[in-house]
């Protein structure tokens, strides 16, 4: 007998440099869609789930960076599939322990819309929870960077207000930035295309050269 084939929904989730999938939510403050926010960038992380240690000390985390990211031209958006009242309730009760008020919209994606596009959801790690994931969205509304986290391990949120930092002077100089970069540090160059430049390089002395393909420069 011929036996019933499940048919598994094959999602294409998204990449570094692909198009941020769009979506419609009901969060904290209210329904908002992703393209709202066209024209500022945007970090949108997922935590497991409300009333979790790790999950509390990341949203008082979160929290302490809001303002920097605001005056970065970028919005802040939370994620879990706790339902709207779990997550208003856990905010109270974060404003009542830590004294501390919860301002960026949280998304209740109960019916794992945006999840699942976003492929938040690592089923051999907790088929019922969000995992730990960060995208960092820029204002065309590109994926510009992914980050995944255990549910046993809480952000660094200095390391993510680096990376905002990082990708937009890459975004406004077309420069690369070399490990730990914070700003005002000077950018790399990128590597010469032609031998003839390489060349012209190695004479620059407005570049602090190594070598012929690793050669640093002041920021703008």
């Amino acid at each position: 007998m011929e036996g019933v084939k499940e048919e598994v929904e094959q999602v294409s989730l998204p990449r570094i440099g692909s198009t941020a999938p769009d979506f419609s939510a009901n969060t904290t403050q209210g329904e908002i869609r992703l393209s709202d926010y066209k024209g500022k960038w945007v970090v949108m992380f997922s935590h497991p789930a409300d009333f979790t240690p790790v999950c509390t000390t990341e949203f008082v985390a979160f929290q302490e960076i809001f303002s920097e990211l605001e005056d970065l031209n970028t919005e802040l958006i939370g994620l879990s599939v706790d339902s709207i009242s779990s997550h208003l309730a856990w905010i109270r009760n974060i404003e009542k322990n830590f004294n501390t008020s919860i301002e960026f919209p949280v998304i209740a994606d109960l019916d794992r819309n945006v999840s699942t596009k976003y492929g938040m959801i690592m089923p051999e790690e907790s088929s019922t929870e969000t995992t730990r994931a960060v995208f960092v969205i820029d204002p065309e509304q590109t994926v510009k960077s992914i980050i995944y986290y255990p549910l046993t391990t809480g952000r660094n949120m200095q390391e993510i207000l680096r990376l905002v930092k990082a990708l937009q002077k890459t975004e406004e100089e077309k420069v690369p930035t070399p490990a730990n970069w914070q700003p005002g540090e000077n950018v790399l160059v990128p590597p010469p295309k032609t031998q003839q430049e390489a060349e012209e390089r190695s004479q620059d002395d407005s570049l602090e050269c190594i070598d012929w393909y690793l050669c640093k420069k002041k920021a703008e």
